[in-house]
């Protein structure tokens, strides 16, 4: 009896370790899967968060190649206005240049 019950209590612990087996490989492939899961969700984001990061660039570089022509108008209007401003200014003091200069070629020292 003794050896049948020894053998029976062999018997229920090869019998639990076994369950246990299949309780950590089950653990195991339910954590690989979510891992695997969570791996696909990150790529899905990153894909999603690059074609926006693509989208805004583009849009900023659409901005400003369409601004590029209003930029050059601008400029031109202010350089044209900055250019009238130091003809009428040069126009305005050109006669007393003239004199100073004048002056002060044809005073003679000694």
């Amino acid at each position: 009896m003794e050896a049948s019950r020894g053998q029976n209590g062999i018997q229920q612990l090869l019998a639990a370790e076994q369950e246990a087996q299949h309780i950590v490989n089950a653990a195991r492939n339910a954590k690989m899967a979510r891992l695997k899961q969570a791996k696909e969700e990150a790529e899905k984001e990153v894909a999603e968060f690059r074609a926006q990061m693509e989208r805004e660039f583009q849009r900023k570089v659409a901005e400003s190649s369409g601004d590029s022509g209003a930029n050059v108008k601008r400029l031109e209007q202010e350089t044209e206005a900055k250019i009238g401003h130091l003809k009428t200014e040069a126009a305005r003091i050109s006669h007393d240049v003239v004199q100073m200069l004048l002056k002060h070629v044809t005073t003679v020292r000694n």
